[in-house]
Formats: C-alpha cells, sequence, structure tokens
C-alpha cells in the first residue's frame, strides 16, 4: 500500500486505463475512511461464493484469485488509512490462457466518500481522476436573517456541508408586545444566530488544508450586516473573497451563488499564481546567489536538497515535469506549477519554464 503523490496517481491512472479484461474479472474495491476493513474482506467473502457460479472456467479462476488476493492485502490491515484505500486486482495478462495476476492499493490525495465494489471489464477510476480536478476548496455560505447553508465548492462539485435556521419570529408580534420591545427580541434573537453561523464556519473551515477562499451570499442588510459585526474569527474574516447578494438562502442558492462568483474564483486563483511568480522573480533579483532559473541549475540543487521552492511551467514536457516532481518530493521541496495564463507566466515559461528558490547557497 502507498499513499500516492499527484505525479504519481496521474501515472498510475494512466497505467490503470490500459488494462481491459476480457470479461468481467477485473475487481474495483474502494473503502471510504473509517471504514470497518472487516465488514470489506466479509463481503469479498461472499463475493468469492457468487463467483463459483461463473460459467467459463478461466473467468470463475480470474476472478476467485483476485478476490483472494484482496482478502489477503485486507488481513495485513488493522485500520483504514486516513483517506480511505482504493484497491484493483485482476488478470492483466495480454496472451489468452496466462494469468498475470496483480493488485494495487492506494492510499489516495483525499478521502473516499464512498463504498464501492464491482468486477467488470475494466477498472473503475472515476473517484480517482475527480481528486485530480480538485486542487483547490472554496467555502459557500448562503444566509438571511431565516436560515443559513454552509458548504465547499471542490472543483465542479458543490456539497453542502450544514443547513441552520434561526427560529426568529415573523414581523407579526405576539399579542400585547410594542414594537419596540418586538425589535429588541428580534435583534437579539439575529446576533445569536449570526454568532451560531460563525461559530460553524469555524467548526467547518479552520482547518480545512484546501481551503482557498469563501463567498457569502444573502440579501444586502444581512449578509453586510454578518461581516461587519466581526462575529467571524480574524483567520477566517482574511478568506472571504467576496459577497454576492441573492435571495435564497437555502442549499439551492449555492448554484446561484457559484455561478455569480466565476470571475471572482478565476480571477482569485490568477492572483495566487501570480503573486507566487512575482516572488520568485522578487528573489531572483535580490538574490540571485540563492535563485536559480533553468534546469541545469535547478536539478544540481535538487540533488543535493538544497531547493526549498521548485517553480515548473505547466507547458513543460510531462517526462521532465515527472522527473523534477520527483525529486522535488523526495527532498521536501514544495513544487509550484505555473500556469501561462498570465503575463508573468508566459515570460517564465520563455525564460526557461524552470526556476528555484534555495534553502542554502550551492
Amino acid at each position: 500500500m502507498t499513499e500516492m503523490s499527484r505525479t504519481e496517481l496521474v501515472e498510475i491512472l494512466e497505467k490503470l486505463e490500459e488494462y481491459k479484461g476480457r470479461h468481467t474479472e477485473l475487481v474495483t474495491v474502494y473503502i471510504p475512511a473509517g471504514y470497518d476493513v472487516n465488514s470489506v474482506q466479509r463481503q469479498l467473502e461472499a463475493e468469492k461464493s457468487t463467483a463459483k457460479n461463473i460459467k467459463s472456467s478461466a473467468t470463475k479462476k480470474n476472478v476467485i484469485d483476485a478476490l483472494e488476493k484482496l482478502i489477503r492485502e485486507l488481513k495485513t490491515l488493522k485500520r483504514t488509512p486516513e483517506n480511505g484505500l482504493a484497491l484493483f486486482s485482476g488478470n492483466i495478462s495480454k496472451i489468452e490462457g496466462q494469468q498475470d495476476l496483480q493488485l494495487w492499493a492506494i492510499e489516495p490525495l483525499s478521502p473516499i466518500k464512498s463504498r464501492l465494489y464491482r468486477c467488470d471489464k475494466e477498472f473503475v477510476l472515476d473517484p480517482l481522476r475527480e481528486m485530480l480536478e480538485v486542487s483547490e476548496v472554496f467555502g459557500l455560505l448562503v444566509m438571511d436573517r431565516k436560515e443559513a447553508t454552509l458548504g465547499v465548492l471542490e472543483g465542479k462539485r458543490i456539497e453542502t456541508l450544514q443547513k441552520m435556521t434561526s427560529g426568529i419570529p415573523s414581523k407579526v408580534r405576539a399579542g400585547g408586545q410594542s414594537s419596540q420591545r418586538f425589535h429588541r427580541i428580534t435583534e437579539g434573537l439575529t446576533k445569536d444566530f449570526y454568532k451560531r453561523i460563525a461559530e460553524e464556519m469555524k467548526k467547518i473551515f479552520f482547518n480545512m488544508p484546501k481551503l482557498k477562499g469563501i463567498i457569502i451570499g444573502g440579501p444586502v442588510p444581512t449578509k453586510d450586516e454578518f461581516l461587519e459585526g466581526e462575529y467571524m474569527l480574524a483567520r477566517l474574516r482574511e478568506k472571504v473573497l467576496g459577497k454576492i447578494d441573492i435571495g435564497d438562502a437555502s442549499e439551492s442558492g449555492f448554484k446561484e451563488l457559484v455561478e455569480k462568483s466565476q470571475d471572482l474564483l478565476v480571477n482569485h486563483e490568477r492572483t495566487l499564481e501570480k503573486k507566487d511568480i512575482e516572488k520568485f522573480f522578487q528573489h531572483l533579483g535580490e538574490n540571485p546567489e540563492k535563485t536559480f532559473l533553468g534546469e541545469r541549475n535547478s536539478i544540481r540543487a535538487l540533488e543535493v536538497g538544497a531547493v526549498e521552492i521548485l517553480y515548473l511551467s505547466i507547458k513543460l514536457l510531462k517526462p521532465l515535469v515527472k522527473k523534477l516532481t520527483e525529486m522535488a518530493e523526495n527532498t521536501g521541496a514544495e513544487v509550484k506549477t505555473i500556469s501561462i495564463e498570465t503575463s508573468e507566466g508566459e515570460q517564465f515559461y520563455n525564460m526557461g519554464g524552470i526556476g528555484s528558490i534555495l534553502r542554502f547557497k550551492v
């Protein structure tokens, strides 16, 4: 079992995509984080019994052997890894009548959220492909005085995480209450609701490693009151990219919020990348002895573990990117991929597309 880096996962997916079974004999198993491994073992044992009914003796043998290999692998685990586990097993021999039984056990980049067992002519790879698409997460909040909904935007997928209601009464006052007293009550309940929203945001977003920003939607007075009242922690308030006027505070409001935030999201990604490459060029000008531009010097620095940050243009040849990324990961260097969508990124590519900021002089 191996915990995959992004580069390794791309490579293994390309390899697994090539394998095709002659019949439904390639087995895929996805185990969510925290799921009971023993329960999966029992399921695979039951599938072995079912496989005995397969008419083709060759297919029957391949399926049963693949299941047994998976069961043996699971028996070596005391618990499911932090992000869950993806397993693939089957006969990948291209020669009829010969068996080349292989198994891959992968701890993925982010948590597996659903359990899956499938025996097919191909391995099921979509859940892992989706992980490659999600490089960052944006927090979403839609709110008014009656309700609030929190969620995340991961790639193109929106997920609802929490729904809340305020319990604030309608504008019709209870019998005998003065207008001022009713206003004081509703204002107090509103502030309490804002505090509850802020507390939920802290629980959900504060320690979210991929969180790049938060977008808040709602009617004009409500979201402004919430932000200006400083209910949120300062660290989370700094993450707010913008506030969008929308009227729906339920989960269906997320779609409108995201649609109205497209420019904001794109600009934010570009801004972050622009800052990254500006940092490199500034370092190159101010501290040239600890900044390399070009393949040869960067490789030399990687070989002695001197690189702190490695910058690679997205337009570089894939084998070269793979080689340099592996060298960086082996020495604990951070890797930043630079697109050519900004003028700075295009300039960087035209200057060779490889740069490094060093921990120490080489």
